[in-house]
């Protein structure tokens, strides 16, 4: 699958309809992340069951705002409606691999279990 741009108003509905996002918040002006689109694009390819969505910050300021976006290009993994990844930075090719590797093999009954943990403790 290709990448999808995603916008404010349909990023609920890619998370919650979708088992693993990954999504790339970036900028046009944004040299490392015109370096890391090409990696983003082809790791889609390799991975059709897994969304590959894009983020424009310049577009989406209220988007980026709630996610917490501090530096781009910013990287976060969601797996069954839970963010289980964020990272600033471009990822090479091996390190984009590894991170999906990881979401993949999450065991995700412990990390619902931790959120609940997290949840009834605050």
């Amino acid at each position: 699958m290709a990448t999808i741009d995603i916008t404010e108003k349909t990023f609920d509905e890619t998370i919650t309809d979708n088992s693993i996002v990954l999504v790339d918040f970036w900028a046009g002006w944004c040299g490392p992340c015109r370096m890391f689109a090409p990696t983003f694009t082809a790791a889609s390819e390799k991975h059709p069951e897994i969304v590959f969505a894009k983020v424009d910050t310049e577009a989406e300021q209220g988007l980026a705002a709630a996610a917490g976006i501090r530096s781009i290009p910013t990287l976060m993994a969601f797996r069954d409606k839970v963010l289980v990844f964020s990272q600033p930075g471009a990822l090479n090719a091996a390190s984009l691999d590894e991170v999906i590797a990881g979401v993949q093999n999450l065991d995700m009954a412990a990390v619902h279990a931790s959120v609940a943990a997290q949840q009834a403790s605050a």
